[in-house]
């Protein structure tokens, strides 16, 4: 029998290991060279003047909001599908979030939808900004978003935690084009991962230096940058001196991390285009079907999946998707469900400003099933999954 596939996973390979056993062996485990060559390699990689890298995803979203210098009564819209962390980055901030509907194909949201959201925000609320996600790797189009929060004096980050690779309507996603930043997770079920890590890219050089602040405890060791301790001499600026500047957190991704992700980096090409043949052999075995499984089309636009998540009306066939998750895990197949709408969770259900129905979201959670996508998967494996779904919904070829 094959090997089970989950719904995804990294891709390692000897180069990989390589640049991690170099960092093991170096003078560095942590805040050494690594971190500046992958920062390096990351923003010339997608097009932006700087990154910095973090943690993991959630970090990068918090120390982009925390920029902003958000107050409570700050109203930031974030679509309902998506994961926890594009929202709960706001009320670590203090600040109100205002859930928008997405377009139940696909999942992103839409200008309809955002317009709508802007207009729930009353009048004891300001527009501060808004966080668009790029789900699955579909790239939200964001002239318009863009341009109301342009002409509103409001903040853009873009969630490209999906999307590295990517080419939009407004070009290579994180290249900041439309947006005043970019925030990517490196998890090992992404495109390219650095274990755990992350990272925000931005045009601005200010906003890059307080990333990089509250990043590492709001310490600055740069004197150029010195606002004075009240010494004198070499007490107030010697080369051991430092100066904590902002109340920031300890998000650094160590050596070890980026030099995985350098490694992993080279590899996105391959990644891109071995994504791309996977996607385009799960269309040549659902073209050959009749299952009753949707995939949005993505018009005007390159993607680099990272999801493959298809809509499938488990109702209407007299089924579960319960049922039908276990039985393609009982035929060797992982899937996964992303995600229930932030909107419906405990925590925002009684805290999410201008509370209200999210009719794209909820149907786009009811009918949404993530089948097996990584790199590794071999060029068959795309009609095992369509098969095994076949004959779990019992749908013969056609």
């Amino acid at each position: 029998m094959a090997g089970f596939l989950p719904y995804g996973r990294q891709s390692i390979d000897q180069s990989d290991i390589d640049a991690v056993v170099e960092t093991l062996r170096s003078d560095y485990l942590t805040t050494g060279p690594a971190v500046d060559r992958f920062e390096r390699d990351l923003a010339a990689a997608v097009g932006a003047k700087h990154a910095v890298v973090v943690a993991n995803g959630t970090a990068a979203l918090h120390i982009a909001a925390l920029t902003q210098d958000l107050k409570p009564d700050d109203a930031v819209i974030v679509p309902s599908i998506t994961f926890a962390a594009s929202a709960n980055c706001i009320a670590y901030c203090g600040a109100q979030v205002v859930f928008a509907d997405v377009d139940p194909d696909t999942g992103l949201i839409t200008d309809d939808a955002f317009d709508e959201a802007l207009s729930a925000i009353g009048p004891d609320h300001r527009f501060a900004g808004a966080i668009p996600v790029h789900y699955a790797g579909r790239a939200v189009d964001l002239a318009h978003i863009s341009a109301v929060c342009r002409d509103r004096g409001a903040f853009l980050i873009e969630d490209a935690c999906h999307a590295i690779g990517t080419t939009g309507p407004q070009g290579a996603i994180g290249a900041c084009d439309a947006a005043d930043m970019a925030v990517f997770s490196f998890h090992p079920v992404k495109t390219l991962t650095t274990g755990e890590g992350g990272a925000v890219t931005t045009n601005d050089p200010e906003l890059a230096r307080r990333l990089r602040l509250l990043r590492s405890h709001g310490i600055e060791r740069d004197p150029g940058h010195f606002e004075g301790l009240g010494y004198d001499g070499d007490a107030n600026n010697g080369p051991w001196v430092y100066e904590m500047q902002a109340l920031g957190f300890n998000y650094r991704l160590p050596d070890l991390n980026c030099a995985l992700g350098s490694a992993q980096l080279k590899r996105l090409p391959q990644f891109m285009a071995r994504r791309a043949t996977l996607v385009e052999r799960y269309h040549e075995a659902l073209s050959a079907t009749n299952l009753p499984a949707r995939w949005a089309p993505s018009e005007g636009q390159k993607p680099t999946f990272h999801l493959f998540a298809v809509s499938i009306d488990f109702e209407a066939l007299g089924t579960t998707r319960t049922a039908v998750m276990q039985g393609l895990r009982d035929r060797g197949i992982g899937s996964q469900v992303h995600y229930i709408p932030v909107h419906r969770q405990p925590y925002w259900q009684t805290r999410a400003l201008s509370q209200r129905d999210l009719p794209g979201a909820d149907q786009y959670y009811r009918t949404t099933l993530s089948l097996p996508l990584y790199a590794d998967m071999d060029d068959g494996d795309p009609a095992r999954v369509v098969a095994a779904l076949s004959e779990v919904l019992d749908v013969q070829a056609v």
